[in-house]
Order: structure tokens, then sequence, then C-alpha cells
């Protein structure tokens, strides 16, 4: 059976505005980092509770995740039961999928309205597995309408459905005093060591720097902050 393939979000904050559609409010906001020297960092409003990078899927990446995958099998990594990380199983959706870990894991300090469609998802899955919330995606009309409708509004024309999309969008995060990378074509949440409310930014920009270091020839690479508000 084909999995379900849903229109690619561009990267742009615009974009990302459509969780504002699903419910979230604008106390919190995402914004491009537009450099990653320190002193583009700190144009970046305080605090940031999420990174979303989107970089290009290729045969070097792929690589390396398949032998990331077969070292941490063995190794046993000591992942947080509050991290919040959900299955991709539908195409072009790693948008959506990169903004729910991003909020997910953030709900706490995000605010909602009464009747947020987003809320109400993350609230009926959170007891669930990694597949089951995947499953649970697959059937949720109204985050794919408003997936469908961001990805058409975006800068450039979308692509089609069949279009081969080889860009990613993956999440960082704090839980605890750990970093995690959380990327729903992964089998589990990758840990970075440890972060704080103050470093974050910079320790998640570090990782990105990792995934930039190995394709040295791209330039298609695009870090966004999801930050309080500072207006």
């Amino acid at each position: 059976m084909d999995c379900p393939r849903w229109l690619p979000l561009e990267s742009n904050p615009e974009v990302c505005i459509f969780v504002s559609s699903l419910g979230m409010k604008s106390t919190w906001q995402f914004g491009d980092v537009y450099g990653l020297d320190p002193e583009l960092l700190s144009m970046v409003p305080r605090p940031v509770c999420a990174v979303l990078l989107l970089f290009p899927v290729t045969e070097k990446y792929e690589a390396f995740k398949l032998e990331e995958e077969e070292k941490l099998k063995d190794q046993r990594q000591q992942v947080s039961p509050d991290v919040y990380f959900i299955k991709q199983t539908i195409g072009n959706a790693c948008g959506t999928i990169g903004l729910i870990h991003a909020v997910a894991n953030n709900e706490a300090q995000l605010d909602f309205e009464p009747d947020s469609p987003l809320k109400k998802f993350i609230e009926q899955t959170t007891k669930m597995t990694p597949e089951e919330r995947a499953a649970f995606l697959e059937k949720d009309e109204s985050i794919r309408v408003t997936h469908e409708t961001s990805a058409q509004e975006g800068q450039t024309e979308a692509p089609s459905l069949d279009e081969k999309v080889n860009l990613h969008f993956i999440a960082f995060v704090k839980v605890g005093e750990q970093l995690y990378e959380l990327d729903g074509r992964k089998p589990f949440p990758i840990v970075h060591g440890k972060t704080s409310k103050e470093t974050f930014l910079e320790d998640a920009v570090e990782v990105c720097k990792i995934f930039m270091a190995r394709d040295p020839q791209e330039v298609r690479f695009t870090i966004i902050a999801l930050s309080k508000d500072s207006y």
C-alpha cells in the first residue's frame, strides 16, 4: 500500500505560521536564523524553545544516517520518557512533523486557542507510541487541510504531490537538561548531550554545523527558531 503524500511545506516563517491556523497563539513565533556567528545569533529573540533545520537529503547524509542507527542500536541512549516523538509515514509531511515535535515538546509554555486542533491532536496522542501517533496523523483532516493550504501559500510555486523533494525538516528541542534531535524518518530521538535554557540555541546550532560540514558543497540549509515574541 502506498503511503499518503502531502504537498511539501516551504521553510519560510510565513508558512511556519500555519501553526497559528491550528490554534497556536502568537506569544511564541517562528523566525529565520540569518547566520551562525555569535553576532547574528544574538539578534534572535530569546528565549528560544525549539529549532527547525531544513537540509538536503544527500547520499552522504543517507550513508551517515544508516551508520548512526547501527551505532546507536548497540549503545542504547538514555531518552527521557517526557520526549514526544512521532514517526513520519506521510510523504512530504516532514515540515508538519517538525512543527509537531517543536510544539508538543514545549506545550506547557505555549498558548493555544480553546478549540486548537493542534493542542487537541497532542493531547489525544500523548500516551501513544510514535507509530500510533503517525497513524493518527494520517487520519487528522484538520491538520492535513491546513498543511495543504499553507504549502500552496508559500513564496514559490509548491511542487506537485508526486514530485520528489529531497529537502527535509527536523526539530531540535530541550527536554529536561538534554538536547534532542527529532526526525520522523529515524527510529528514535537522537541525544546530543546537555543543554540549558540560556545556551539552547547555540547548542542546537553547533549540531546544525555538523550537518553543514557533512555536505560542504551544499548551500540549501535553513534554520528557524521558535522564540518568545519580543514585540
